[in-house]
């Protein structure tokens, strides 16, 4: 069970350029989780690509498009953060329904079990009502066990679609 750490002085806002460095140290980190994972289909890639996506992305924002990253700063250091984006299923057989769609979520470290992905996750998700979803969604690893028990136990999400992949 995770515990919130009160001595942490959080704060989860919207991301302003200055958070780069910090959102793109804790994507590392989960590059290094997702490569161990499954080497295959995952990679670290390089801090600078990361960096000119995550700056590039902060200093012009997508037109028309409803995207957010939020962060959460801790006595200004990025503990964390969160991705999500506005869509809509392109399947003519789903309800013409608005998702919250989470792209990313990542937690540094030393800052992990302290209810930090869970404050981040609940922040995405009242971003995504008041953009008109009427669900979250998101990918894990089938592999990441820990991902799955978080998602599921602790956050409520459940398994709705099973992707397929096959090497060609």
């Amino acid at each position: 069970m995770t515990v919130e750490n009160p001595a942490t002085m959080l704060t989860i806002r919207p991301a302003a350029c200055g958070d780069v460095e910090g959102i793109v140290h804790a994507l590392m980190a989960s590059a290094e989780h997702h490569a161990r994972l499954d080497a295959e289909r995952y990679f670290v890639p390089a801090a600078e690509t990361l960096l000119t996506r995550y700056r590039d992305r902060m200093r012009l924002p997508d037109e028309g498009e409803a995207r957010i990253t939020m962060v959460a700063e801790d006595s200004g250091e990025i503990a964390g953060f969160v991705e999500a984006r506005i869509e809509q299923s392109p399947d003519p057989m789903h309800k013409d329904v608005r998702y919250c769609h989470v792209g990313e979520l990542a937690v540094q470290a030393r800052y992990r079990n302290q209810g930090i992905g869970a404050r981040l996750l609940g922040a995405v998700e009242d971003w995504g009502r008041r953009h008109g979803a009427a669900f979250a969604s998101l990918e894990y690893h089938a592999a990441n066990t820990q991902a799955a028990a978080f998602y599921q136990r602790r956050m409520g999400y459940a398994i709705a679609a099973i992707t397929a992949i096959k090497g060609l």
